[in-house]
């Protein structure tokens, strides 16, 4: 039977109805299908939708009765708009066969490739999840390739979530406040941007949220009559209780209404915890003194201009005060290294972390072996990062690592306070307000632009004796820049 209907097919010569004829006359039973092949190639001609059709009939072991084969064939002759996959099949006649996979009624349903998925990208070798701190696009709006769409918020940085494609943003899968993990599926975008409304994205979800059934149940209510409903008789409503008399020791507290909740975003949640951390672990120490600025403002004032035009940045008073630590760690290699277990690690590198606040929290950026760069250099460097920084495009590499933290609370007008180590270094320096004080200079008094400095070091390491000496170098650096050229 299967070999007349291969030499049929090899001919070119089969008609649909030979075809329901001949497996009508056949009927197969299991040890018979066993014996052929697992698939059997049947050539269909003279179907009125196709010129040429073929169908793989699967076997798999089991009896094929005739009644089943003639509705497949009569579905096929009557199924002129249902989609099929073709492909090429390696014959001498070039006939293109057609594959019929088995879904119901040999219906096939084209897959959205028009939609693709925007996911949070990876967010550092540290950082798990984060939280999905807010939408920049809307339901609706274009997008390019690469462009931001929305923000995460880590324990250390904000990171963007890119548009893969160009193309129009179809829907929103998260919402703002959800928490995050790198892979998470948060948009799709449609590359086409076919069949997209402008909502926004509080909308889209909100939409998503609200039950299939309200559509029905709003045609049931149409549907139902009206009933006036009779006016119910109101009940007296009984005196109120006297308020409670409070008693002279009672505090009179603020009404709720007149307070706020907001969440802690990550970066401060991490920062309190490091900080909380690092009191619970160092056993911290401030050492204090003040320093004359005199010399350090009039080189600065003589200079700026010069230094600008060159370099195209200003000369600032930071970067005297890195060249200034680095002498200091040069001469004091004990504040430059850190406790590890039952070891201390002695850094033959000096990486100085820069304190920045931002509107979202502190922030540590690292200026990368500043014992091998010039005052320019050291100012560039500054600049550039404090610009992420604020801007909230600074990178978790650019905050790793460092030996060694300044601190500059002067800026904000801080006279004197005992900063924090930062974990995992061993010490801190704080730099404060220039206030000009009376201070005696040769036997005279007269007044003087003076800043207080502090450092705070990890007791268990660091003796009395190193942390002076450290804060004595810094002092005579800063009075006298001209040590700098003679190592003096």
């Amino acid at each position: 039977m299967f070999g007349a209907i291969r030499r049929r097919f090899a001919n070119g010569g089969f008609s649909s109805s030979i075809l329901r004829q001949s497996l009508q006359a056949t009927r197969l039973a299991p040890s018979s299908a066993s014996r052929v092949s697992d698939e059997i190639l049947i050539h269909a001609r003279g179907f009125e939708h196709v010129r040429e059709f073929s169908c793989l009939v699967s076997l798999r072991g089991r009896a094929i009765s005739s009644r089943p084969v003639r509705e497949a064939v009569s579905n096929m002759e009557h199924a002129s708009s249902k989609r099929t996959w073709s492909r090429p099949f390696s014959s001498d006649t070039g006939v293109l066969l057609t594959r019929l996979y088995e879904f119901p009624s040999f219906v096939y349903y084209m897959l959205p490739w028009d939609l693709v998925d925007a996911v949070v990208p990876f967010m550092g070798e540290s950082i798990t999840d984060g939280t999905l701190a807010k939408f920049l696009k809307n339901p609706g709006d274009s997008v390019e390739v690469d462009e931001p769409i929305a923000q995460i918020e880590t324990d250390k940085v904000t990171i963007d979530v890119a548009s893969p494609e160009a193309g129009v943003i179809k829907e929103y899968i998260a919402k703002e406040g959800d928490t995050v993990e790198p892979g998470t599926k948060i948009a799709v975008i449609s590359k086409s941007g076919e069949g997209v409304a402008h909502v926004a994205p509080s909308e889209s979800i909100s939409k998503k949220a609200a039950p299939e059934q309200s559509a029905s149940e709003m045609k049931d209510e149409k549907k139902k009559p009206k009933v006036e409903a009779s006016p119910v008789p109101a009940k007296p409503k009984a005196p109120a209780p006297p308020p409670p008399k409070r008693s002279a020791t009672e505090p009179q507290l603020p009404p709720k209404e007149r307070e706020r909740r907001v969440p802690m975003t990550r970066l401060r949640k991490r920062v309190a915890t490091r900080l909380k951390d690092s009191q619970n672990t160092f056993a911290m120490l401030t050492t204090f003194n003040e320093v004359d600025m005199t010399n350090l403002m009039k080189l600065r004032s003589d200079y700026k201009d010069a230094f600008a035009e060159k370099h195209g940045v200003k000369l600032g008073l930071m970067s005297g005060f890195i060249k200034a630590a680095v002498s200091g760690l040069q001469n004091q290699p004990i504040i430059n290294a850190v406790i590890d277990g039952d070891d201390i690690i002695y850094r033959d590198y000096v990486d100085i972390s820069i304190a920045v606040g931002t509107p979202k929290g502190l922030v540590v950026p690292v200026i990368r072996n500043a014992d091998k760069m010039n005052f320019a250099e050291i100012e560039k460097e500054i600049n550039t990062l404090a610009k992420k920084a604020n801007d909230g495009t600074i990178s978790i590499d650019e905050m790793a690592g460092g030996s060694f933290t300044i601190s500059n609370g002067g800026v904000y007008g801080s006279l004197l306070s005992t900063p924090i180590i930062n974990p995992p270094q061993s010490a801190i320096l704080g730099m404060h307000s220039i206030v000009s004080r009376p201070m005696v200079v040769g036997g005279n008094v007269v007044p003087r632009p003076m800043m207080y400095i502090a450092l705070t070091y990890d007791h268990r390491l660091i003796d009395g004796r190193e942390a002076v000496f450290f804060l004595r170098r810094i002092k005579d650096v800063v009075e006298d820049p001209r040590r700098l050229l003679l190592d003096a």
